[in-house]
Formats: C-alpha cells, structure tokens, sequence
C-alpha cells in the first residue's frame, strides 16, 4: 500500500484542515484527538516522514516523534494528574489503524474509569481547545 498523501493527518500537516494544536516543531506535530479515548487525548505524528506505520518510518523521524511523544505524555501527566498513562501505537487496519499516517496516542487512564471507544464520538472544540491549553501550560 502506497503512502496516501491526501490522509487527514498529512492535510493537518499542510494546514489544510483545522486541528487543536498542542505542540509543533520542525520534525513533528501534538495535537488533540478529535474522537477521544479520555480528556487529554493527545496525538503525536511527524511532519515530514511519508509513513503509514512503524514498519515503514526513518530512524531520523521515528526518534523526533518517540521524544515528542514523551514531552507530551509528561505534560499530559502534568495537567491531568491521571492514575495512568497509555502510549499506544497501531500497525494496519487487523490492529485497530485507521488513518494510515503513523501517530502515537497519549491517553491518560482513571482508576474506575472506562476509556470511550477508539475512533468514536466527537468532542466539542471548546473542551479540546481548554485541554489544549492545560497541557501547553505544562510544556
């Protein structure tokens, strides 16, 4: 399967299509899930690699958007101050992918708490942009 450069997440990238930011440098973007698991639900994805998943990304890209997605979990720790976090990555449709530009989730996890479903229910952008700014606060 060739990279699909008109995915939502490369028309994020290219300013096509609106997101709530969190965090972008030159190498990688955070930004709010539209559909998420958890508040601060947060989406960590390279700018520049045309890769679909793990197996098809550069070692350059891949270590910009692991320590990405480690500044972020942390400052998700720090505004949610939630019991756990989940850094979850998925390969290909049989493992849950469903928009074919690799991203990492950071989802923060409450003891008794049932995560919504992946990919299901959107959020209102108010309550992304106030998350938004929680975990910039901590950045």
């Amino acid at each position: 399967m060739a990279y699909d450069t008109n995915n939502i997440f490369a028309k994020i990238v290219r300013g096509e299509i609106p997101a709530v930011k969190v965090y972008e440098d030159a190498q990688t973007l955070a930004f709010m899930d539209v559909m998420p698991q958890s508040d601060g639900h947060t989406l960590i994805i390279p700018k520049l690699a045309q890769a679909e998943n793990f197996f098809d990304i550069d070692a350059a890209s891949l270590t910009s958007v692991i320590l990405t997605t480690q500044k972020i979990a942390k400052a998700v720790d720090a505004a949610f101050r939630p019991d756990g976090i989940r850094i979850i990555q998925f390969n290909r449709p049989a493992a849950g992918q469903t928009v074919f530009h690799i991203h990492f989730h950071v989802v923060p996890c409450y003891d008794g708490v049932e995560l919504k479903s992946h990919a299901r229910g959107m959020t209102d952008k108010a309550v992304l942009a106030e998350h938004a700014e929680r975990i910039k606060a901590r950045l």
